[in-house]
């Protein structure tokens, strides 16, 4: 598996004993998502994040050291979130009976929505990420998973004839996907461009690129 950063395990979401601590810990978790995925990293402050949790400054302290703290952890959480949806919904009874043309088709879909899950915290993570190698650690760890079960289904799907790298296909697709995603959500602009027409496109391309043309599934 090609990877520029090394594939390693996030950290273990915190545990606690009393109710109440476990609420106001994912009351600021939600709001830090939130005023993230508004703000941008470099903008939000922890004052914003407690105002939107509801709680005091000196609360938001006590569970986090600062607001890098608080954004790793809703890295960590959104990151893990969209590893576990990918692999689910790309696991091997969900695709059972699918032609090789739906197999695709559902995998593209399954990775642009998970890109467009929040496409404002996406554009913020991939920032972040340029800058502090534990948020790189972690969305590569994601990346990587995404892409070793991309490369398996066109292993499965293919000859080496046809497809004689697998991996770098794979890894050349998903940043396609994710790039996408990216115009699609409008981050870079209004393109005109739909999910749909998107789909269909990148579903073309993909076909074209993996089999050598775009036959329709008997």
């Amino acid at each position: 598996m090609d990877s520029d950063s090394p594939d390693v395990a996030p950290p273990a979401p915190r545990k606690f004993v009393q109710d109440r601590s476990r609420r106001t810990y994912e009351a600021l978790v939600d709001a830090a998502f939130r005023v993230f995925a508004d703000k941008g990293l470099e903008d939000a402050q922890t004052p914003d994040i407690a105002a939107a949790a509801g709680v005091s400054v000196g609360t938001f302290y006590r569970y986090f050291a600062d607001k890098r703290a608080a954004f790793l952890e809703v890295a960590r959480r959104y990151l893990e979130e969209g590893e576990r949806a990918v692999m689910s919904q790309l696991s091997a009874d969900n695709l059972a009976g699918k032609q090789r043309r739906a197999t695709i088709d559902h995998t593209l879909e399954v990775l642009i929505d998970q890109c467009l899950r929040s496409p404002r915290l996406e554009a913020v993570l991939t920032s972040a990420a340029l800058r502090d190698p534990e948020i790189a650690r972690l969305r590569a760890r994601m990346e990587n998973s995404s892409c070793a079960k991309l490369a398996e289904l066109i292993r499965a799907a293919t000859t080496r004839d046809q497809c004689p790298d697998p991996d770098a296909t794979a890894r050349v697709v998903h940043t396609a996907v994710v790039e996408n995603a990216v115009r699609i959500a409008g981050l870079r602009g209004d393109t005109g461009i739909s999910r749909e027409r998107a789909l269909a496109a990148l579903g073309a391309l993909v076909r074209r690129t993996v089999f050598g043309s775009d036959p329709d599934d008997e």
